[in-house]
Parts: structure tokens; sequence; C-alpha cells
């Protein structure tokens, strides 16, 4: 069992630290995975942004998702091709209802973000995290919507999942990094002292302390090299 969040990400930072990543970037699942992402985004001296995951839903059945946008310029659509089949969904109609959902994600994108724009990950290692994962589907999406933009690699960082998640999650990533997989998942709450819901607050916090983190680091790199 972590303390907290922030404790979960301490653990994977010493992990994921000892591997050789080129040009890391951490991209946080929010709101959860942002309190985990910071702590590694910190040790990597990396920024910090997030990926943003809005289900689609089915046609009178919104639970069940027919696909996922994740933001991005422009975003990238996954598509659930079992559920689009089981509905006999026409590319008007899926487009219908990823217009229904476009609104929601750009005003989470803008809440969190502000004015910064997303961070590009092409030719970089983008590295996901989350503060768990039951199923992964959500995860699924973001590592289909990152291979999309041309990384260098994409890393997987959960401090708690089963086995048979993060067995499937490595079929789709570069490396899965996870430091708990019970064999008997219970409720990811049950893993944590405090797994308080972070508020959007919260989120837009720690987002921009890791934006004047990151350049107060590219500031004191410029005087180095100026002085070398």
């Amino acid at each position: 069992m972590f303390k907290d969040r922030a404790e979960a990400g301490l653990l994977l930072a010493g992990r994921i630290a000892r591997l050789s990543l080129h040009d890391p970037v951490v991209l946080a699942l929010p709101r959860g995975g942002v309190a985990v992402a910071d702590p590694i985004a910190a040790e990597l001296d990396a920024p910090l942004d997030l990926v943003i995951v809005r289900k689609v839903g089915a046609p009178g059945n919104p639970e069940l998702a027919v696909a996922a946008i994740v933001d991005g310029t422009p975003p990238d659509i996954v598509l659930n091709r079992e559920m689009v089949e089981a509905y006999d969904l026409s590319e008007e109609e899926l487009d219908a209802l990823v217009k229904l959902e476009r609104p929601e994600l750009e005003r989470r994108a803008s809440a969190y973000r502000g004015r910064r724009k997303a961070l590009s990950v092409t030719d970089k290692t983008a590295v996901l995290v989350d503060d768990g994962a039951a199923t992964g589907t959500t995860m699924r999406v973001a590592i289909r919507a990152m291979r999309r933009r041309s990384p260098r690699a994409v890393i997987v960082a959960l401090p708690v999942a089963p086995s048979e998640t993060v067995q499937e999650l490595r079929l789709e990533a570069d490396e899965v990094m996870c430091l708990s997989e019970p064999a008997q998942f219970r409720a990811l709450s049950l893993h944590y002292r405090d797994f308080h819901q972070l508020t959007d607050e919260e989120v837009t916090q720690t987002l921009h302390a890791a934006a004047q983190r990151r350049r107060a680091a590219l500031r004191d790199l410029k005087k180095r090299n100026g002085r070398a």
C-alpha cells in the first residue's frame, strides 16, 4: 500500500531513472496521474504535460465506448472497432458522436493547461503515467494515440495494476514499469492510504510549478554552458 500518489511517483521515479531514455516527456493522465507524474518529471529533469482521453459513448448507451478522443492538434480518434461494427455505425454517425464529445475534451484541456500548448513527443520518449490501472483501457488508448505522433519510444509507468493488465499493456508499449501487480486486485483506492480526488486547481498548480521548475533548470543549463 502506498502512502499517497506522491510516494508512488517517487518510487517509480527511482526505477525509471535507471533506464536510458532519449529526451523524455512525462505525460500524466488526469487527474490522479498528475500527482504520480510530477516527481517522475522532476527526477528525469523532463517537462510535464497531460494526455487527456475522452470516451465516445455508443448511441443510447453512453457508458459503452465506441471510440475515444485524445487531445492534440488535431485530436486523435481511437476506434473500438468491435463496438463500431456491433452498432453498424457509418462514418457520418461516428463523426457526429465524436463531435458531441469534442467540446468537453477542449474544455478540460483549456482548464488544465490554460494558454500553454501541448508538448510534442516527436522523436522523444513519451512516459505515460497514471495512478493505477484496472482494465488498462484508457492507457491503451493513450498509447495508441502517442504512437501516431512519432515518438522514439513509449514507456508506461503505473504504481499498481493487475498482472493481466500489465501483460496486455506490454503488447502496446515499449516498456511497462509497474511497482505492484497484486494477484487479487481490488479497488484502486484500497492500494493507497490517501486517495483523495484531485481537484482541477491541484492539477493546474502542479503543471504550473513543473513548468517553472523546467524553465529554471534550462536557465541553469544555459549559464553552465556559457561558463564552459
